[in-house]
């Protein structure tokens, strides 16, 4: 009959002291957690309360859809005209060109570097990937508005795209230059190397035993990719590209070297406009004390796209989740 020896002296303390252990962590955590709700609270309180007088002249949709914006120099009172449509459209759009460069390039960067490129080459071209994330946005700015624009997107990319299509609408000239479809296109620049991590990530853990029975299937490994890994890891990327959407509607400095920064609406992506977080960056250095208030209008709405982004992101991954047993992503 086996005689059941009982844990030593060291086990004991050790459980006993984790025993302390386990409600302190849990209760730093709670802490940290409830601290960013708080300030992230506080910052939205504050900047609509310096907000607020101009959503009362202007209504907050009045302010949303308005096409005019004036600002006025009182101290004391709202006296200018804030329409900040212009700005909400630039951000939307110069996001959507963006997205749609950004997207595809980056789920064929992650599927080459987790399925195609040879191993010795895999790690190195990761970390370059990583580094490029890494990259200050005034770098990505100052190269696409100096070298870039003048010697790639105006000659080889803007104006053959006037020529061969001036007659729609989202192609008409003239050529500027500096204009939604330039800004689009660096921020997509911007934007991939993030995506590709993270879409990187999501492929690695694919599970591998379900590749191996498609490839025992007779499966080529396009197929293994397109039916297998793709489906499987699409909350995956539908998460990660709403972060990169997110880091393109709050992009600032890149934009503002390449939007042209015109206070108007325009259909076509070859024309100048601005964006929310261009012209606040823009402007307030040197605003009036009323205009410093339409500014903080402007991030008011800034945060309220945002927050649209992000909800409507957390509801589409909950759902994929649902459909494909993989909602912790």
């Amino acid at each position: 009959m086996s005689v059941v020896t009982p844990p030593s002296g060291p086990e004991l303390r050790n459980t006993s002291s984790s025993r302390f252990a386990d409600p302190i962590f849990r209760w730093t955590v709670t802490i940290a957690g409830t601290t960013v709700l708080i300030l992230l609270a506080l910052m939205v309180i504050r900047t609509t309360q310096d907000a607020w007088p101009v959503f009362q002249k202007e209504g907050f949709f009045g302010f949303l859809f308005g096409t005019t914006w004036e600002a006025g120099y009182s101290r004391t009172e709202i006296t200018g005209t804030y329409g900040a449509w212009p700005f909400i459209y630039g951000t939307v759009v110069v996001a959507i060109i963006a997205m749609i460069i950004a997207l595809p390039l980056a789920i064929a960067v992650a599927l080459y570097l987790t399925q195609l490129a040879p191993l010795r080459l895999r790690n190195p071209l990761s970390y370059t990937v990583e580094m490029l994330a890494a990259v200050p946005s005034i770098i990505f700015g100052m190269w696409g508005f100096f070298w870039l624009l003048p010697n790639v997107l105006r000659p080889y990319v803007l104006e053959p795209l006037e020529k061969a299509f001036g007659w729609f609408f989202l192609f008409e000239g003239p050529v500027f230059g500096v204009s939604y479809l330039s800004a689009g296109i660096v921020l997509a620049i911007m934007i991939l190397p993030i995506m590709t991590a993270i879409f990187r990530e999501v492929f690695t853990v694919n599970p591998i035993d379900q590749q191996h029975a498609a490839y025992g299937l007779g499966a080529t490994r396009f197929e293994v990719m397109r039916k297998i890994i793709l489906p499987s890891s699409l909350s995956g990327i539908v998460g990660g590209s709403m972060l990169g959407l997110g880091r393109a509607l709050g992009e600032t400095v890149a934009v503002l070297f390449l939007i042209g920064s015109t206070q108007k609406v325009s259909t076509s992506l070859l024309q100048g406009g601005d964006s929310m977080a261009a012209h606040i960056a823009a402007t307030f250095q040197d605003a009036s004390p009323e205009s410093i208030r339409g500014l903080m209008a402007i991030g008011v709405a800034l945060f309220v796209v945002t927050m649209i982004v992000n909800v409507v992101a957390r509801l589409i991954v909950w759902r994929l989740g649902r459909m494909t047993g993989d909602s912790a992503v």
